[in-house]
């Protein structure tokens, strides 16, 4: 009795997709847009502080209305918008915080038990590191500021 196995071997389209066949990625294409965004980063303080003026509109918005489902929404997304730009902005700590921000509130059926305190702690320390210039948790303020903030977020989480 003869046993005849046949090999198959599909085509590598991963290859293609990425570039196999097109000469791979563009180092030029790559140095241009970090050159761009260099260009751009003397406008990143003002940008980053456009974002600020957002997120204390947030606040204001929280205690001048409540903490109901509308508000607590406008403050996740300036949160969620600060963790996608601090590191961009030269801020990787607003991105620690913002993030922090974020986790206690991602859960939409959450969001409402999230302790006011612990919220505005959050949008302090934001606008605290973005005002003294702190930019990493290299910083011993920054540091400690983050970990404590994501210790209460964790202990309220729990």
């Amino acid at each position: 009795m003869t046993n005849s196995a046949q090999i198959i071997r599909p085509p590598n389209t991963l290859r293609m997709k990425v570039g196999g066949g097109f000469g791979g990625i563009d180092a030029g294409a790559i140095a241009r847009a970090e050159e761009a965004l260099r260009s751009m980063s003397a406008q990143f303080g003002q940008w980053l502080q456009d974002e600020i003026v957002k997120l204390d509109k947030a606040q204001a918005d929280i205690r001048a209305q409540g903490y109901n489902a509308r508000t607590a929404e406008a403050l996740y997304f300036r949160a969620h918008d600060l963790k996608g730009l601090g590191t961009t902005y030269q801020y990787p700590l607003v991105t620690r915080l913002a993030g922090s921000l974020c986790r206690m509130m991602d859960d939409p059926t959450k969001r409402m038990t999230a302790p006011l305190i612990l919220l505005d702690a959050h949008i302090d320390a934001i606008k605290a590191v973005v005002r003294d210039q702190i930019q990493t948790d290299d910083h011993p303020t920054g540091k400690i500021l983050a970990e404590t903030l994501e210790a209460r977020v964790a202990e309220h989480l729990g």
